[in-house]
């Protein structure tokens, strides 16, 4: 969220590269799933969206002050931090990739693992989810692609509102990576309503009776 001059753009990608990537290393256990970096011409505004605000900020908001000094002189810039909890932490597609990340790193099996994702997304109220973990899965010796697929989730519909995330795990067979899509519902503008699906029956029609 930020439009600088031409000649800066790439500098102000490289340092919105640092900044998530430090904070989510540093904030990995107070479950982050999104992070939004907002530029003025003087003051940098960082926005932590988060399933566990508590761990973040800390008893009496030490440790988000220390969290701030410690950016403000890595960046030397000035920067405020604003924290925004996730209602919904189940539902986010971020935070379901680290999740299957954190069991596989845990030594579960990969099929239990995604599975148990997949009903507590659903559970949180997600319309579909489809979860894909690529790697070494199980120990096996040649590398493949598993994935799930509870509900519908419509990749190709341009008003589907869909949250993505992505994590790896690192397991002592390499790394497996592993991709989450949670299907919402439709965005639609105000006063406009999505158009019921017919549904199709199955089965075959009735034989007729000679004569008729």
């Amino acid at each position: 969220r930020w439009f600088p001059k031409k000649e800066r753009t790439a500098a102000f990608i490289a340092e919105d590269y640092k900044l998530r990537k430090y904070l989510k290393k540093e904030l990995f256990y107070a479950g982050v799933s999104n992070i939004i970096i907002e530029r003025t011409a003087k003051k940098v505004r960082i926005t932590i969206v988060t399933a566990r605000p508590g761990i973040i900020i800390g008893k009496k908001g030490a440790d988000i002050e220390k969290l701030k000094t410690t950016l403000n002189k890595m960046f030397k810039k000035d920067i405020s931090l604003n924290i925004k909890e996730e209602k919904k932490a189940q539902a986010s597609g971020q935070l379901a990739a680290e999740n299957v990340a954190t069991q596989l790193e845990r030594r579960v099996a990969f099929r239990r693992a995604m599975k148990k994702v997949i009903q507590g997304a659903l559970k949180s109220g997600a319309k579909g989810i489809k979860v894909s973990v690529s790697g070494r899965l199980g120990g096996a010796e040649m590398a493949r692609t598993e994935w799930y697929l509870e509900g519908r989730v419509p990749l190709h519909t341009l008003r589907a509102k869909i949250d993505y995330g992505f994590a790896e795990a690192q397991t002592t067979y390499g790394i497996i990576g592993i991709k989450v899509w949670i299907f919402k519902g439709e965005v639609l503008a105000k006063g406009i309503q999505a158009e019921p699906k017919e549904e199709k029956r199955g089965g075959r029609k009735p034989r007729q009776k000679r004569g008729e």
